[in-house]
């Protein structure tokens, strides 16, 4: 911490990064040139390392390149930081990251609920089904689909959904709605392709004691929203999770096939950085999921 410079002289570093002159920069920070040339040397004296090579322009020695960008993103997140701040009017914000599917299909549903309870977290969604790396993302959060295998984070089960046959009303219409499962094998079958994690008719027909190795499938989709969604337009069978497709159930626009148990293989973890799950505002929310 003793190698730390005042914050003035770090930003006068990082103005100068984007010049070539001590004049340009000190036309940007409002202060003479003498006094760029004096802070700027300070600092190398402070860190024992030449951060420019000087003459009519001066250019980035190897140790300055090195330490621009990182002087740099300080100041840039220092700035959002307290811009985000000054907007939450006292509420704590939480950057909440989950996959496309949970946020469209179960979260969303839920959120003016949270809004209710906990009026102070002001909640930021963000998406991807990649893996989460804390390092290199600004989410303080996350929700993920899979075996709970996270070593270096904070975990916690949430729950882990049933999975079951799907249909538009429209499809039982023109094909008649099936009296027993190994009649879906004249059906129309829509596939989410993907890893293990993804749910999967063979495993499904294996499970009620039908193996088969011909699926009567309609296409195969990347995406689990587009799954359902085709199931929607009546363009074949889904096998889908229970939590999303609940509003679809519920509004009869999807219709639920057969009564058979079968738990997801994956479940849903809350996951966050260690040492953070007792802050009050991830509690509440913790609690609220």
């Amino acid at each position: 911490m003793r190698h730390l410079p005042p914050t003035a002289t770090l930003r006068t570093f990082e103005v100068a990064t984007r010049h070539t002159t001590f004049t340009s920069a000190a036309e940007e920070l409002f202060i003479t040139q003498s006094a760029v040339s004096h802070q700027l040397k300070n600092l190398e004296e402070l860190w024992d390392l030449q951060l420019f090579e000087r003459g009519k322009t001066f250019n980035l020695t190897p140790a300055g390149a090195a330490l621009a960008p990182i002087v740099r993103e300080f100041f840039s997140k220092l700035e959002t930081t307290l811009a985000d701040l000054r907007e939450q009017n006292g509420q704590a914000r939480l950057r909440v990251n989950t996959t496309y599917s949970f946020t469209l299909k179960w979260l969303l549903l839920r959120l003016p609920d949270l809004a209710r309870l906990h009026p102070e977290i002001l909640v930021t969604l963000g998406s991807t089904d990649s893996p989460i790396n804390f390092a290199s993302t600004d989410s303080d959060v996350a929700i993920r689909f899979g075996h709970g295998n996270y070593p270096a984070l904070h975990t916690e089960f949430m729950f882990r959904m049933q999975l079951f046959p799907v249909a538009s009303p429209a499809l039982l219409q023109r094909f008649g709605t099936p009296s027993e499962p190994a009649e879906l094998l004249r059906y129309p079958l829509l596939t989410r392709d993907g890893a293990d994690l993804v749910p999967k008719w063979d495993v499904w027909f294996k499970l009620i004691g039908i193996n088969t190795d011909v699926l009567h499938e309609s296409v195969r989709f990347a995406d689990t929203n587009m799954t359902i969604e085709a199931a929607l337009l009546g363009q074949g069978i889904a096998l889908a999770c229970s939590g999303h497709v609940e509003k679809e159930i519920g509004d009869g626009s999807l219709v639920r096939l057969f009564n058979v148990p079968f738990p997801s293989p994956a479940a849903y973890y809350f996951v966050c950085p260690r040492g953070i799950e007792t802050q009050p505002h991830i509690i509440k929310f913790r609690s609220w999921l």
